[in-house]
């Protein structure tokens, strides 16, 4: 079984899910600060304010159902997976959930629909796969996934097709961490940082001693919004966005400048912003994805972040009880079928998913 969270002695991995590597073109340097030691302990947060949201980053997200074990183990025959995608053509659309870290199951969902093979290698020709953000934090391997999905990224673009990654919250809480470390923040809720932010949030120890620059500058240049097929593709259910732009392309380009400024003021509301969620669930979700669909194009929304079992209220305990975890056999579909829900809840036993589009309401 995979050692959990990093906290352990070293334990033996499978072939298939270890020593992924990274083509030579993407170990970059970058203009990140070393100095600060993430394994210092963040001072206590103030008691933070009402969220108008019912969430803000000074306080725990929500909650983490305890696994059995460490990571679900999930034998795949490779048999079972059929054959390689077409090689010619335009290839199918293919988006995946939240993975925070459960690179084990990752796999196991990505050779069940046919697009690696039985040594974590692609094989699905021009298929185009899309990442909705949060890799990292809560699960054992976030680093892992993170690389696996760089190398993905080649050997897809030299097969014909494409796999591409959107910038999720957990992807600014981890530059963060990294960059500012405890530099206090104006979070509007008491004094934070992003280095108590991240630990309260999931941050693991094991994935921020394996962090290096050339993952910090592929987290840094990620887009936060695409539009594929009619499919606008981003990570939050949140209307956020539009406080970036009025298109897709200023909306990537603000986030990057403000990225790249370097300011953990500016990346710390960017944060705040892209961990709002819910916005699509209840009266008036329909209207709220329409703004974005106005704006960016497209006709559904596709999104991650906010666990398919609280968007149904159908959340389990905290304490893990032998429910075997929220039942989730797939996307799911609401507000008027305008919105497309892929966050499974791999981090409370329930499922990772992977999915073709377009989907059925």
């Amino acid at each position: 079984m995979t050692q959990g969270a990093g906290q352990g002695p070293e334990v033996e991995r499978t072939a298939t899910l270890r020593d992924f590597r990274v083509p030579g073109y993407v170990n970059e340097t970058g203009p990140y600060d070393h100095g600060t030691d993430p394994g210092n302990a963040a001072p206590p947060l103030e008691e933070p304010l009402e969220h108008p949201d019912g969430y803000t980053p000074t306080q725990r997200d929500l909650p983490v159902i305890s696994r059995r074990g460490d990571t679900l183990q999930v034998a795949v025959d490779p048999a079972t997976t059929g054959a390689p995608l077409a090689a010619t053509g335009p290839g199918p659309l293919f988006v995946v959930g939240d993975v925070h870290g459960y690179l084990d199951e990752l796999v196991a969902a990505l050779q069940e629909k046919g697009l690696v093979d039985s040594a974590g290698n692609w094989c699905a020709g021009t298929a185009r796969l899309w990442f909705l953000g949060d890799f990292t934090d809560r699960g054992p391997d976030g680093i892992g996934v993170i690389d696996l999905v760089m190398r993905l990224s080649a050997e897809a673009a030299a097969a014909g097709g494409y796999c591409k990654a959107l910038m999720g919250n957990h992807e600014l809480l981890l530059l963060g961490a990294k960059r500012f470390g405890d530099t206090p923040v104006n979070s509007g809720a008491g004094t934070a940082t992003f280095q108590a932010a991240w630990l309260l949030n999931g941050g693991q120890k094991y994935d921020m001693d394996r962090l290096q620059d050339h993952h910090l500058q592929w987290m840094a240049r990620l887009d936060a919004v695409e539009e594929v097929d009619g499919h606008l593709l981003v990570h939050s259910d949140t209307t956020a966005y539009l406080d970036y732009g009025d298109s897709i392309e200023a909306v990537n380009d603000t986030v990057r400048e403000t990225i790249t400024r370097n300011d953990a003021d500016e990346v710390w509301d960017l944060f705040r912003k892209f961990t709002k969620r819910f916005s699509f669930r209840d009266e008036g979700g329909a209207d709220a994805v329409r703004s974005l669909l106005d704006t960016y194009g497209g006709t559904r929304i596709v999104h991650g972040h906010s666990p398919i079992p609280y968007l149904l209220g159908e959340v389990g305990s905290e304490e893990g009880e032998d429910s075997g975890g929220p039942h989730v056999e797939g996307p799911h579909v609401y507000a008027d079928g305008l919105a497309i829900a892929m966050d499974g809840g791999v981090t409370m036993a329930g499922k990772l998913l992977v999915q073709q589009l377009p989907l059925e309401s």
